[in-house]
């Protein structure tokens, strides 16, 4: 018998050393997270495509993006997601092989290889004048043996070499006065135009030698009625301007020296113009485009300063610029709406505008809104005629190729503007499922795990290897549309800039539905909506499998907080729009109280910016649930421009012209006010409103009870010295100090105060559970700290036997109210770290009893998890043994950097601006979703999944492993019985 132990033990011990590890290789990557790239909305766009290169187009975005796309698929070649202050101004090509970027206002100008996207150099144009930067590539011209570029920024000219980025000579410009709005550069001159206007009333042109940058020449001449808005230049001696009014179209002409003014009243062009009339940027040569109230109007400019209308379309049309044909001709697209379909004309212009050389209608999604830009290019086609092809960019930001009146690609590149996102359970799996169903699973399962125990023995062909990871990311139940046990599978209800809803489905990404919202689309009583945030408006529970969960979507008008209000409500499984409001009342803060109806819909408070509070929804049973809680409703504004902190609460009706039972007045509690000579208020943070606390109670390594200070009420608020808002270096250690404070919004008591002194922003901080963690730079130090604050509450002192905790006589039953004095602790300490951060997060799980991690945000566009213990301020240099065995670290000055421990793993999330955690099922998963220009989906487990097995853990190997081991217990059974038998016969 002890042989067949013996045996068992080395089988057991070879079978463990044969299962699989937890750890995360190369190809595991993916299986449990996704990671889309994106460029967001498309400004300029310049078409590469030579027949002896691939063909692309090199694209700048809103999101500072310059990228480089192939035009067969719309994939990225590459890119470069540039700083969020380094907005880029003009981008062009250059030599045919380098990309040509100007950048901060004229201030940067690069060169980019157009192949690979790597930077061949970089230029810095100082000023002293802030203005428009305008950048002009000549096709062949060349100063000092070089091919130059011209360039104006800063109230300069600058010829520059394309090969190095050399400075060849510049010319002060601002010191005239002038606002320099277009170079004109006529081909074979020595000459160059710098063409713009002296304040409001004064035309100006300048005229420059090429080679040394000497002033020629300088011409001027009033206009007394003065202009509006920018000079479109039609051709290189004529400009076209609206006068001051709005209703006259001024022709400017400048040739040798000579400048007049041509007016035309808009009315003798337009029969039934009214109001004012804009002229709108475009590059069509000979023609300006004038927006009006109802239209726009495309007007011809004929001989001696004549207009002739040529006709009108409505708002929705987009024209591109002019395109040069290889026969000299220029042709332009138009792009119309028509019955839920685009019309996409291309013209040659100055052909009859009746006729077009290219007609199509090419079917759309209504949900992509209207076009907002259109760019044109041609190709040879077989017979030797010209094509065309049309970049696209929607009102949803998504940009799209058409080609022979199709869609050849497209990209959702509105998913690169994030505002908020929300998660959503799936729907529930309605019962019912055939047999012929689960006998392919229950196939599709064991054929699965066959090859998972091939691939484990290391007995896989590569055609097995090639399955095993197709089906590893092709897993069927990973994107399915119904909730799992486990709560992987949720929805991602994302709202972007442009106003639209989209839902991400969390296997894979894709995207399940999306809705370009009505409320949040420019109308004639919103002219410039924009969403603010996305809240759970119902959530049915008790109805899952009736009712859908909806969301709420708040949006303003404008940019402002005094901006009148609009309000959407959502169907999250469909994104059907239920019903939508506004324009209603300003909207300053939104409060979702933690109150619902009979219908499960959530309660919510809107403030206005006259401090009156709104009920949603405005239904007879909200408003008799809200009054009975009345007195417990409180809310806070920081006036960060006037440095006060203020507490409010709920009383009686508004007194309004017409009576409104939904609205309420606020009373003002309690204020306080931060010296505006030393304090700036530059940062806030509060606890999630869904957090959820496991225990009040935690146990030392001593064996006595500390009890957390849990209140939803508290806010971590930050100052600094108001010199010291700058970037950092701008003021020196003994000018700059931070103060710290934890505030009870109830009372508006403040509970801890600390000063970091020498110490600057920004400031980024997470409150969760009774801590705060806030990252900051110290200027004395010269590096990045973090610090942690957790709270204690003194009042239980009494209550620290460990043992009155497990039987429960400890004396926790008393009320608790925010007008009591709190008695309480603080515990805190500060540590060195890395990097600079952009975002700060912390994880959540379903009961929280996993340990925490601090999710960071790094400045290099990844995502770190860091344990909450190593930012435990009872950490020491040496902790004792049961410390030790409580999880307590030894102390160090700085925290450590774990490469395993990137969430985002080698990946980058460009333009990284916030994190977002949502509890699973599970208690030790909980999902992450980070965004900016990129997004990355994965699961965490901050402490293992200890209540689960992994998904590709092999069961099969379970299984072989069992029934090997009893086969050798029979065996050696068998031959242990034999000797026996053997002994006893000797």
């Amino acid at each position: 018998m002890k042989m067949a132990i013996r045996v068992f033990l080395l089988l057991l011990i070879f079978f463990s050393s044969s299962c699989p590890t937890f750890a995360l290789y190369e190809d595991q990557v993916g299986l449990m997270d996704w990671h889309q790239q994106y460029i967001g909305k498309v400004k300029h766009a310049v078409f590469h495509t030579q027949k002896a290169a691939r063909k692309r187009v090199v694209v700048s975005t809103e999101e500072n993006v310059v990228a480089s796309l192939d035009l067969r698929h719309g994939e990225i070649f590459w890119r470069h997601v540039l700083g969020p202050n380094d907005v880029i101004g003009q981008i062009d090509i250059a030599l045919g092989k380098y990309v040509i970027t100007l950048s901060s206002g004229g201030s940067v100008l690069r060169a980019w290889n157009l192949p690979d996207g790597q930077m061949v150099w970089e230029s810095k144009l100082l000023g002293s004048k802030p203005s428009k930067p305008l950048l002009l590539i000549p096709t062949n011209l060349k100063v000092d043996k070089d091919n130059a570029m011209f360039v104006y920024a800063n109230g300069f000219i600058h010829a520059v070499a394309s090969i190095d980025g050399e400075v060849i000579w510049r010319k002060h410009l601002s010191s005239e006065g002038i606002d320099v709005e277009q170079l004109i550069y006529p081909d074979g001159s020595d000459t160059i135009y710098a063409v713009g206007l002296h304040g409001s009333s004064q035309f100006d042109v300048f005229q420059l030698n090429v080679i040394s940058g000497e002033l020629l020449k300088h011409d001027n001449m009033m206009f007394p009625s003065g202009f509006s808005g920018d000079l479109s230049f039609v051709i290189d001696n004529t400009a076209v301007a609206m006068d001051s009014t709005g209703t006259i179209v001024v022709v400017i002409s400048f040739q040798d020296g000579q400048i007049s003014f041509h007016q035309t009243h808009v009315s003798e062009l337009i029969q039934d113009f009214s109001g004012k009339a804009v002229i709108l940027p475009s590059k069509i040569m000979g023609t300006i485009i004038i927006r009006t109230d109802s239209y726009v109007a495309f007007i011809e400019v004929i001989n001696e300063g004549k207009l002739k209308f040529i006709g009108k379309h409505d708002h929705a049309t987009a024209v591109s610029d002019a395109l040069s044909l290889p026969d000299g001709q220029q042709a332009f697209a138009r792009v119309q709406h028509r019955d839920g379909n685009i019309l996409l004309s291309v013209k040659l212009g100055k052909d009859d505008w009746t006729s077009y050389i290219t007609e199509e209608t090419i079917r759309m999604d209504h949900q992509r809104g209207n076009v907002h830009k259109v760019f044109l290019n041609t190709y040879v086609r077989t017979d030797r005629s010209n094509g065309f092809r049309v970049l696209i960019v929607m009102e949803d930001h998504s940009v799209l190729l058409l080609q022979q009146g199709v869609i050849v690609w497209s990209r959702e590149d509105g998913l690169a503007s994030i505002v908020d996102v929300k998660a959503s359970e799936l729907p529930v799996e309605k019962a019912g499922v055939s047999v012929a169903k689960v006998e392919h699973s229950l196939f599709e399962w064991l054929k699965g795990h066959l090859l998972k125990l091939k691939g484990t023995l290391m007995i896989a062909t590569p055609d097995d290897v090639v399955a095993i990871q197709k089906m590893r990311l092709q897993n069927s139940e990973k994107s399915k549309m119904t909730r799992d046990r486990n709560g992987f599978r949720k929805l991602l209800i994302v709202l972007t800039r442009a106003g639209k809803l989209i839902a991400l489905h969390t296997g894979d990404g894709r995207i399940v539905w999306s809705r370009l919202l009505k409320s949040l689309r420019k109308s004639e009583t919103c002219e410039n909506p924009g969403g603010i945030s996305l809240h759970q408006w119902q959530d049915p529970h008790h109805h899952a499998l009736d009712e859908n969960p909806s969301f709420l979507v708040v949006g303003r008008c404008g940019h402002s907080s005094d901006s009148a209000g609009v309000l959407s409500i959502i169907d999250a499984y469909t994104g059907e729009e239920r019903n939508n409001m506004g324009p209603i009342h300003s909207i300053a803060h939104i409060i979702p109280l933690s109150f619902t109806d009979s219908l499960e819909q959530r309660l919510h408070l809107l403030i206005d910016a006259n401090r009156r509070a709104h009920l949603y929804p405005r239904t007879a049973e909200a408003l008799g649930i809200f009054q009975q809680e009345l007195g417990n409703i409180y809310w806070y504004s920081a006036e960060t421009d006037r440095g006060i902190l203020r507490g409010y609460g709920v009383q009686k009706n508004c007194v309004l012209e017409v009576a409104d039972d939904f609205c309420f007045d606020a009373k003002d509690l309690w204020s306080i006010v931060f010296p505006s000579e030393t304090e700036k208020i530059v940062a806030t943070a509060t606890r999630s409103l869904n957090e959820v606390v496991i225990t009040q109670a935690k146990v030392t390594a001593d064996q006595e009870v500390m009890y957390k200070y849990i209140s939803k009420n508290l806010l971590f608020l930050a100052t600094v010295v108001p010199k010291a808002v700058g970037p950092i270096g701008s003021v020196t250690p003994d000018e700059s100090s931070m103060v710290v404070y934890v505030i009870d919004t109830v009372t508006g008591r403040i509970l801890h105060r600390v000063t970091h002194h020498g110490s600057q922003g920004p400031i980024h901080a997470v409150f969760s559970e009774n801590w705060i963690v806030y990252h900051y730079f110290n200027l004395r130090a010269h590096r990045y700290e973090m610090s942690v604050i957790e709270i204690y509450d003194q009042a239980r002192a009494e209550n620290k036997d460990v043992l009155k905790l497990v039987l429960g006589t400890h004396n926790l039953t008393s009320p608790i109210t925010a007008y009591s004095r709190p008695e309480v602790f603080t515990k805190s300490q500060s540590y060195f770290f890395t990097h600079s951060l952009n975002s700060i997060a912390v994880t959540s799980t379903a009961k929280g009893i996993t340990s925490k991690q601090v999710l960071l945000g790094t400045i290099g566009d990844q995502v770190l998890a860091l344990d909450k213990r190593f930012l435990d301020p009872r950490r020491t240099l040496n902790p004792t043994q049961t410390e030790k065995e409580e999880g307590i670290i030894p102390l160090t000055d700085s925290l450590p950097i774990i490469p395993q421990s990137y969430v985002t793993h080698a990946l980058k999330v460009e333009g990284l601006r916030g994190i977002a955690t949502f509890p699973a099922k599970l208690e030790s998963t909980t999902l992450v979703f980070s965004y900016g220009v990129d997004l990355f989906f994965t699961r965490l487990a901050p402490s293992k999944t200890y209540d689960s097995l992994t998904e590709d853990f092999s069961y099969a190997l379970l299984l072989l492993t069992i029934v090997a081991l009893v086969i050798a217990i029979f065996v050696t059974w068998i031959w242990s019985e034999k000797k026996e038998l053997q002994d006893k016969w000797r």
